[in-house]
């Protein structure tokens, strides 16, 4: 009987260990399938995102008004002479000018007021501190055509009508309550310990935001500050309105100098449009380092 058990239990062994063990995925692991389609669908994503973009450029090579009707006779005549007409022959440079310097400087104005609100609502508890934030979220609320004639009138008075820091004003009246909510909740998430160790060093309350904080809140800033140029780059009804001289037109003003009551010249209005997104990308490519870390870091804590 001995002899029998024996062999019996090494070739159970035997059988055991030849069986092919099952790889146990891990928490986080994906499988073959759910990985191509995850795969797939950014793809997609991305074709989607990017079809406007080629579509736009592929327009811009077109020498005719008239190419958007038949694209496909585009690939036989394509030329860069629409971008040589808008560099040569318009005031891109001046729209440029222009653009460049009410977005700079909404950005930077915007920036400092909607920092200092958003350190004073997250650091101090005054009264009525908490209505505050929401009366500055209350004025998003209104449209540009309500806006407008109050904010003229305003203006007008002031003598700030077709002057850049007027048109500066009016984008920061939108930019900064958002601004300001987004910074008070990246500040809600910078420990209070490093105020106290600024005034035991001897810091007063601005010179522990200045010298403490701000560096701290780069990632922020950068996300504010690039929400605050877009926002002055690309706005139309208010430059249209308050800019009354043709050489302080914005690039988004001057693009509707293409379009007349019986005709649209829209292959330079594509080749503008390219030319307009380069000063838009290169400002992006200096801030996307910390645009992600300051978009999720401020939604951390309330």
């Amino acid at each position: 009987m001995s002899t029998t058990t024996a062999p019996d239990s090494a070739a159970v062994v035997k059988t055991a260990s030849a069986a092919p063990t099952r790889k146990v995925r891990g928490r986080g692991e994906r499988g073959l399938a759910a990985s191509l389609a995850s795969h797939g669908l950014l793809i997609a994503a991305s074709v989607i995102a990017l079809f406007p973009v080629a579509w736009l450029v592929f327009l811009s090579l077109g020498p005719d008004k008239d190419d958007y009707l038949h694209p496909g006779k585009i690939w036989g005549k394509m030329t860069l002479d629409n971008y040589s007409y808008v560099l040569q022959n318009t005031s891109f440079f001046d729209w440029l000018k222009s653009s460049l310097i009410v977005s700079l400087g909404t950005t930077v104005i915007g920036v400092l007021i909607a920092a200092t609100t958003g350190y004073a609502v997250s650091r101090m508890r005054f009264p009525g501190y908490k209505k505050f934030m929401w009366v500055l979220l209350v004025t998003q609320m209104f449209p540009v055509a309500v806006l407008m004639v109050p904010m003229y009138q305003i203006l007008s008075e002031l003598q700030l009508i077709d002057s850049y820091l007027g048109l500066i004003l009016i984008y920061c009246s939108t930019a900064v309550p958002y601004c300001a909510w987004l910074l008070k909740g990246y500040f809600d998430t910078i420990p209070f310990e490093i105020d106290e160790a600024g005034r035991v060093d001897g810091l007063n309350p601005f010179g522990t935001f200045l010298r403490l904080i701000l560096p701290l809140a780069r990632p922020g800033l950068a996300v504010a500050g690039f929400y605050s140029f877009i926002t002055a780059f690309g706005e139309v009804a208010f430059a249209t309105t308050f800019m009354l001289d043709d050489s302080k037109y914005t690039l988004a003003v001057g693009l509707q100098s293409f379009i007349s009551e019986h005709d649209a010249q829209r292959n330079l209005m594509a080749a503008t449009a390219v030319l307009i997104a380069i000063p838009v990308s290169a400002f992006f490519y200096l801030v996307q380092k910390n645009l992600v870390t300051g978009l999720t870091a401020g939604g951390t804590k309330g």
